[in-house]
């Protein structure tokens, strides 16, 4: 799988309106057949900071999801909405989906 994390440093004024001002487009992706996930979360250490944490099943997903309307689109509307250019990881795994972080196991 294509493995994705990325960092968005929302302008401050913006920074509550980001899960609104993404919603289409999250739902957009969320929706398409080789999209495994697509979650956001905000940083605890920097409110306008906003991380995304994504996989596509393969490269030829990831690709369509690059190559879609809505990614166009985003391309297009999100900067404005950004302090700074957002910094990613993209890594191929050998694995298709989450794997048990044992050294935390859960023991009930």
């Amino acid at each position: 799988m294509i493995f994705i994390t990325a960092k968005f440093k929302v302008l401050p004024e913006y920074a509550d309106q980001w899960p609104e001002i993404t919603r289409e487009f999250t739902a957009a992706t969320r929706g398409e057949p080789g999209c495994l996930w697509f979650d956001w979360s905000r940083s605890l250490d920097d409110p306008s900071e906003y991380v995304i944490v994504e996989a596509f099943r393969d490269g030829a997903a990831g690709a369509a999801h690059v190559g879609s309307e809505h990614f166009k689109a985003a391309q297009q509307r999100l900067p404005e909405f950004l302090a700074q250019t957002p910094r990613i990881v993209n890594v191929t795994v050998p694995q298709d989906g989450w794997s048990e972080l044992g050294e935390f196991a859960v023991r009930r």
